[in-house]
């Protein structure tokens, strides 16, 4: 069943990453992102690796380079094997739809006293013609920028000089309102969530008070769901709404208050009189509960990355959860990650890149709607799961971590041993 979308105001697109020596990332460039991507492929192509961009990303913004550096292991466990030179993040984005694509770009250095920033810039072009400029240009600590609403190539360039080389000035000079763009930027980057949902996570009593962001684990779920309540009975009446229909027999989900000012989430199944706890509910119930609370939020995170969200969902579920995120996309970016072909089976082949691994061992992409084929078979009712297990696609035996792209050819079918 479809599900109007809610209405909102436009947010930032990201719409081309290029990663350079990040892991198993040697070289990886993926052009026209959706606002709902999905990135599909077995153990051990990448999936994990791609979703860590995006927190390392974040994390380099809402804490430090050092610390997110240090947590991955430093360049000994971050750089690609056999690589030499800096770690290289490019994104391209637009702040809202029709403004000017801006290109981000930072390059990582590792010196014997550790992490520092070899490259940062912000460039973009004004007009529809022209060369793109960069209005801010940083290297090793030092650099220049532009400030103003809309920088501008004749514009005065003020420089500046970090605390460090270690200082992201994104990060430094975005806190300050004279570079807007800047700003914007850094919000955008601190705003990402990153989800690692865990359905045991959900299940735990938590201290009473409204939160209006369920956490990276899921653990505050039913302090999301007070403020909900308290705050936003209609979002929370249309996410109960969903889940009835996904889970058969749901009656209401409520956050009691205990006499020790503890919550309990409890679940109630239309047949029964009292409900019961959320340690006792299934996985899939509390799973899918979280993934909605977080998608229907009524202030969404500007990007949301979520991880193999096919873990303890019924199969049947996931095509409609692959409908749900779309659903919410005029308000957010989704990435997601999945080695599931029935969460496959609801996206189509513009959402889709499959991951695969070169001869080398480094991590290749390739969008399904490219793929020799798949555009004719969809045309014919096919659904993109179900191509990728019967070996329609050019990456490779969808259950191994190797491949690449080969010519396409109809699976031969042996009659008889012939």
């Amino acid at each position: 069943m479809a599900i109007t979308k809610l209405t909102g105001q436009s947010v930032p697109r990201i719409e081309y990453l290029r990663v350079k020596n990040y892991r198993a990332l040697r070289d990886l460039e993926l052009k026209n992102i959706t606002p709902l991507t999905v990135f599909l492929g077995p153990n051990g192509s990448g999936k994990s690796t791609i979703f860590d961009v995006f927190a390392f990303l974040s994390e380099c913004f809402s804490e430090n380079l050092r610390t997110a550096w240090n947590r991955r292991g430093r360049f000994k466990e971050l750089r690609s094997r056999g690589a030499d030179g800096p770690i290289v993040f490019e994104l391209k984005y637009r702040e809202k739809p029709g403004s000017p694509i801006i290109t981000y770009h930072l390059a990582i250095g590792e010196e014997s006293k550790g992490p520092y920033v070899a490259e940062e810039w912000l460039r973009w072009r004004r007009g529809q013609t022209g060369k793109p400029f960069s209005f801010l240009d940083f290297r090793m600590g030092e650099g220049k920028v532009i400030s103003g609403e809309m920088p501008d190539e004749s514009d005065v360039r003020v420089e500046e000089r970090l605390d460090s080389a270690e200082v992201l000035a994104v990060n430094t000079l975005g806190q300050f309102a004279k570079h807007p763009r800047v700003s914007a930027l850094r919000r955008f980057i601190t705003g990402w969530y990153l989800s690692y949902l865990s359905a045991d996570n959900t299940r735990g009593t938590r201290e009473s008070g409204p939160q209006e962001r369920l956490s990276a684990k899921g653990d505050n779920l039913s302090n999301v769901i007070q403020y909900l309540k308290e705050q936003h009975s209609d979002h929370l009446d249309r996410i109960l709404g969903i889940l009835s229909r996904r889970v058969p027999r749901l009656e209401k989900v409520e956050a009691e208050l205990m006499p020790d000012g503890y919550l309990l989430l409890q679940i109630k199944d239309a047949p029964f009189d009292k409900p019961i706890l959320a340690k006792f509910a299934s996985d899939g119930t509390l799973k899918m509960l979280a993934y909605l609370t977080l998608l229907y939020d009524p202030e969404p995170p500007q990007l949301i990355g979520i991880e193999e969200p096919e873990n303890y969902l019924h199969p049947r579920l996931l095509p409609e959860l692959a409908e749900e995120c779309r659903n919410v996309t005029d308000r957010t970016q989704l990435m997601v990650t999945t080695h599931s072909p029935f969460f496959v089976n609801g996206l189509s082949a513009n959402e889709l890149w499959v991951l695969y691994r070169d001869i080398k061992g480094y991590t290749q992409a390739k969008k399904a709607e490219d793929m020799q084929g798949i555009k004719e078979f969809m045309n014919s009712g096919a659904l993109l799961g179900h191509l990728w297990m019967e070996g329609y696609f050019e990456v490779g035996d969808p259950l191994t971590a190797s491949g690449g792209p080969k010519s396409y050819a109809l699976p031969h079918i042996s009659i008889n041993g012939n």
